[in-house]
């Protein structure tokens, strides 16, 4: 079968919930991706920064296929190994007390706020049913109904109502506004360090540690979705670190299971997560020996290559190179580490058609809201690579 025919499977079998480049890939090794017809091409979106350590790295894959043949699933009824050892390994690297693992990112985002939820109301003394969540315009924290009760986005929202009541938006990056908007009742900020979906969106410098002392003055907790920033995204192993503070809470996900196995966490001190008590949150497959021991081998892995360490390095060197030879179309190149937005101009006629363009000379990358293309390869990525891929993206934007 070819493109065509596979193309025409998805749209006659499918949802037509996502709306893809038309190509169909059949294999990936490191930053590489395969079609159908043989063609290669250089992964630049990194399945949404899940594909840190590249598509199939071989010790993830021998992590994966140990386990597979041991144990690849029990309840949380009992002790697994694997479980255990990741919440070693998980809590030692990041200097946290403790963690709680799921499978997705939006899971992760739902047990956080569960969890500052319970806290209001058992530590904090809110009054029950009447906890506040206070979250950014334009944030994107995934897509069940309580995620898309708090976005800002109609097109997530609109259709899907009624919403779960109890979030308060205010802009991204103005601590002035969430000073504004915190009262006796809320109990946590929501926030991302870095807005991914929203276009690679960066907060003014200082913004997230004023954010930080505003928690810390009015007894709120802070919540920083790391999900797409964290585990070496933008060159650090949080984006947080940037700016030296500490959330009570990070979520993470999509690189912890190494883009081999969904898995995801929360992150918090031991006084915290022991708000949680047994029964009130879990899942069945939370937690599952095969994904745990993909995920200690993920986190092994980043340390072992230096994967954050490499991509504040290239990154700084890609932003340099994008800023420096920014086309007339281009209206802002910006980022940290490899995780990197090109806005274009409104005369530029949206970013899907350079996106369609990049295919075409082999490299992939997608648009997001529209007029930004977002730019983030595998953190195993080469310097001689990465070089040929930027100069593949200024060339087909000098065409325009």
């Amino acid at each position: 079968m070819d493109t065509t025919e596979f193309l025409f499977l998805d749209n006659k079998h499918g949802a037509h919930n996502y709306q893809p480049l038309d190509v169909v890939l059949v294999r990936g090794e490191g930053v590489w991706v395969y079609d159908v017809e043989g063609r290669k091409y250089l992964d630049g979106l990194s399945a949404y920064s899940a594909l840190n350590h590249g598509h199939c790295h071989p010790r993830l894959v021998q992590a994966l296929t140990e386990q597979a043949q041991r144990l690849t699933l029990t309840s949380r009824a009992f002790h697994t190994d694997q479980y255990s050892l990741l919440l070693q390994r998980l809590t030692s690297l990041t200097g946290y007390d403790a963690a709680l693992v799921m499978n997705s990112g939006v899971e992760a985002v739902e047990t956080a706020l569960k969890l500052a939820r319970k806290w209001a109301y058992t530590v904090k003394g809110v009054a029950l049913n009447q906890a506040e969540i206070i979250v950014a315009n334009n944030n994107f924290h995934g897509r069940t109904i309580t995620a898309i009760s708090f976005s800002t986005e109609q097109l997530y929202r609109k259709y899907f109502g009624p919403h779960t009541p109890g979030f308060i938006a205010v802009p991204y990056g103005d601590s002035k506004a969430l000073e504004a908007a915190i009262t006796p009742r809320t109990a946590a900020i929501l926030l991302e360090p870095i807005q991914g979906e929203a276009g690679v969106i960066m907060p003014p410098e200082g913004y997230l540690r004023e954010v930080r002392e505003l928690c810390t003055q009015n007894n709120v907790l802070l919540l920083l979705d790391e999900i797409q920033t964290g585990l070496g995204r933008t060159g650090r192993l949080f984006a947080h670190q940037y700016e030296q503070i500490r959330p009570d809470v990070s979520i993470i996900g999509k690189a912890l299971g190494g883009g081999m196995y969904p898995i995801s966490a929360i992150l918090a001190d031991r006084a915290l997560m022991d708000v949680f008590q047994p029964g009130e949150h879990g899942s069945t497959f939370g937690g599952n020996p095969l994904g745990s021991a993909v995920a200690i081998e993920a986190l092994n892995v980043l340390e072992d290559e230096q994967l954050c360490e490499k991509a504040d390095q290239l990154g700084r060197s890609a932003l340099a190179y994008l800023q420096a030879n920014k086309t007339p179309l281009v209206k802002e190149v910006r980022g940290k580490g490899l995780l990197i937005g090109i806005e274009l101009l409104p005369e530029a006629g949206g970013a899907r058609r350079f996106c369609e363009k990049l295919k075409e000379r082999g490299v992939l990358c997608k648009e997001t809201h529209e007029s930004v293309i977002r730019f983030a390869p595998p953190l195993i990525i080469d310097k001689a690579t990465l070089d040929w891929a930027l100069g593949v993206i200024v060339d087909v934007l000098r065409e325009g």
